[in-house]
């Protein structure tokens, strides 16, 4: 995804980079972007203040799909996916998000548009899904997003 990729461009990382990694590029990266720092000229200040928005934004961005916090996360991601019936599901610019039945939404990440085409056309999207979606995309909770906004 184009996101994504610009995202590990902006902060110089891989698509491997560790949680810590993450944390020090972002740091350092605030520490030369933060608009206190552009007090001179209003005009600076304003280009920092969006580069610091689009830094933050990239940072939380990452460490929301990280291996890491997926890990952290794993059992209660597969508890869901196994357990928990579809909702409902919507599709914009290769990204899936997916609403369970015990309340939890997550995003899927590059889901090209006829694997979407399927999941709407399957007998049923939670079997689809779990043979075609839930390993095989990069994700991310949405709820972890509400709950720490």
């Amino acid at each position: 995804m184009k996101k994504i990729t610009d995202y590990r461009k902006l902060l110089d990382v891989t698509k491997d980079a560790e949680l810590h990694e993450l944390k020090t590029v972002y740091r350092s990266l605030m520490k030369t972007w933060h608009p206190d720092k552009f007090q001179h000229s209003e005009e600076d200040k304003l280009v920092a203040e969006e580069k610091s928005k689009t830094i933050i934004e990239a940072y939380h961005f990452l460490v929301s799909i990280a291996p890491e916090t997926r890990n952290q996360t794993a059992a209660e991601y597969n508890t869901t996916t196994a357990a928990s019936g579809i909702l409902d599901f919507e599709y914009q610019a290769q990204v899936l998000k997916i609403h369970f039945a015990d309340g939890n939404v997550y995003e899927y990440f590059d889901v090209p548009k006829e694997v979407y085409r399927k999941l709407v056309n399957a007998d049923s999207p939670g079997r689809f899904a779990r043979r075609h979606i839930f390993n095989d995309y990069v994700y991310r909770s949405i709820n972890k997003l509400v709950a720490t906004a």
